[in-house]
């Protein structure tokens, strides 16, 4: 294994010497570990940054998408985040917990955890022990609808020590999660005194965080403002107001980038049939940039035709996803077979390479007993071969490749009809709570830099069977389900690699989603936004945004 730590890449003396139980590294951050007063220059100007889909849920442990985390990563803080290079880095926490400095003991069950005094809520409170206690509880709370428990519902004997320290103790090893944690947002426990639900408390759409930025207001279906935190115990924030505009028509999206109304693209980015044209625009800096997002076709697996193998197996063939990326994407995006993305150390090179062989699709489907009808749709057992596709409505590229799969599909005798939807209304309960039949999506199915994909693909992490989780093609696997737990009791990346080069054999094989690509993103910005940086283990582009400012 390469002593080069990139990306997703921990190598074995990293792992037993900083942490040894979790597999984490940590770098010093400026500014988060000092204890004393920085000074600041004030916060100056404006930015704009133009989102394709537009954040609707506030509350970071509801159920929730990637755009809403847009919104998450400046209100909120969690105890410690990830850098683009796999290097842990503390936020709320004093420091990032290890062996060495007797934050985690070295079996990985318990742990310790010191806190910042110097933390204030947006509100004017102090933050305290009581905050962390509070949100790990919440997060495994019976009557929240908590968008992830895994690794939360393990902590036992949650302690508050003192203001600034509080300790808990894991019922079994689970080495993802110091991952699970650089992705959780602490909320205060004072906003939700004397609330019975908080699933609709008033928190959920007026958030009070810990982070860089502070909510001011929303238009819904239009733009949030969030205006700098002159208490924030960072370096930051150095913008005085940060504007998050929803523009879900990704042409317009990019004209209003090229003319200057909008300062960044994120979320759907620039598309590429734009990219050209983009590189050679004034004062505009353009990055061509790897993520660990793979856009699939997701598949309901408790749609009757879907429960059968033949019938996925059947569409993956009729599936031309070369095609698709060099005629719509523009040859920018790489196919993939696997869920997992090529710069992890946890990849599986070896998966079955995808045949686009429409001969083959109706071979399979005839052996199966898929027959075509009078009107040349299949039937089986008086199910009908048709269904549903779903997407967010004005993705024109996305849009493009549906009609581009429909016809192959009716190629094969299959019939899907388009059905797309408002992104408030695609990513909400349609999508989270398993109502469509197929979606064209894009996922990041891995926790940072962390190769457990238990919340994706473990049968318990499926909302619409009462888990908690992002497994909404419901999707179940014994033997995935043992391997993941298997994975997540050891450490050592060299004891793990087989483990999760098997599971995506497995997913592979039983193609809940039908892999087309791993995301090249398009990522642009004015060139005085300075700060930007691009993160393949974090999930949304605002990930720093207590580090942008303008020139």
């Amino acid at each position: 294994m390469t002593d080069k730590q990139d990306g997703f890449l921990l190598n074995r003396r990293q792992t037993l010497l900083m942490l040894g139980a979790t597999g984490l590294t940590t770098i010093a951050v400026p500014g988060f570990f000092r204890g004393e007063a920085l000074a600041k220059e004030a916060p100056k100007g404006q930015i704009i940054i133009g989102f394709s889909q537009e954040p609707t849920v506030f509350n970071p442990h509801l159920l929730h998408v990637e755009c809403d985390e847009g919104v998450h990563y400046a209100v909120f803080d969690p105890l410690f985040d990830v850098d683009p290079e796999g290097n842990y880095f503390p936020l709320l926490a004093a420091e990032v917990p290890t062996v060495a400095n007797g934050g985690i003991s070295a079996d990985g069950l318990n742990w310790k955890i010191k806190l910042r005094d110097d933390v204030k809520w947006h509100d004017g409170k102090p933050f305290t022990a009581e905050d962390v206690k509070f949100t790990l509880e919440l997060l495994t709370d019976p009557d929240f609808r908590s968008w992830r428990r895994t690794g939360h519902e393990l902590v036992r004997d949650l302690t508050v020590v003192s203001p600034t320290e509080l300790t808990w103790r894991m019922e079994k090893p689970f080495a993802p999660y110091a991952a699970f944690l650089a992705s959780t947002f602490i909320v205060p426990k004072h906003a939700f005194d004397g609330v019975v639900d908080k699933n609709s408390a008033p928190f959920n759409n007026a958030p009070i965080g810990t982070g860089a930025f502070k909510w001011k207001k929303r238009v819904a279906g239009d733009h949030i403002e969030l205006e700098a935190n002159p208490d924030y115990f960072g370096e930051g924030p150095h913008i005085q107001q940060v504007v998050i505009k929803y523009i879900p028509d990704l042409t317009v999206l990019y004209t209003q980038f090229k003319t200057g109304d909008v300062d960044l693209v994120g979320v759907q980015w620039i598309t590429a049939d734009h990219y050209e044209e983009a590189k050679s625009l004034p004062g505009r800096i353009i990055e061509l940039t790897g993520v660990a997002t793979i856009e699939s076709i997701s598949l309901n697996m408790e749609r009757p035709y879907f429960k059968d193998p033949a019938v996925r197996e059947a569409l993956y063939h009729a599936l031309d996803k070369q095609a698709i990326i060099d005629a719509i994407y523009y040859g920018v995006p790489t196919p993939t077979e696997s869920y997992m993305p090529k710069e992890s150390y946890y990849y599986n090179p070896d998966l079955p390479k995808h045949e686009y062989n429409i001969d083959k699709a109706k071979a399979i489907l005839d052996k199966a007993g898929w027959k075509p009808g009078a009107d040349g749709i299949r039937e089986k057992d008086g199910v009908r071969l048709s269904f549903k596709n779903s997407t967010t409505a004005g993705n024109n590229l996305r849009e493009q490749a549906q009609q581009f799969v429909q016809q192959s599909f009716r190629d094969i005798g299959v019939e899907m009809t388009i059905s797309n939807l408002p992104p408030a209304v695609m990513w909400g309960d349609y999508w989270m709570m398993s109502q469509f039949d197929s979606v064209m999506v894009g996922l990041t199915p891995l926790i940072g830099p962390d190769p457990d994909p238990s919340d994706f693909f473990k049968s318990t992490a499926s909302p619409a069977k009462g888990g908690t989780g992002q497994n909404t093609w419901v999707y179940a696997n014994a033997e995935v389900d043992a391997l993941m737990e298997q994975g997540g009791a050891l450490f050592v990346p060299e004891e793990r690699l087989p483990i999760y080069k098997k599971v995506q054999e497995l997913v592979r094989k039983d193609l809940p989603m039908l892999p087309m690509f791993q995301y090249m993103q398009v990522r642009g910005r004015k060139a005085d936004v300075d700060g930007f940086k691009g993160n393949i283990n974090n999930r949304i582009d605002t990930w720093n945004i207590r580090d942008w400012r303008r020139k």
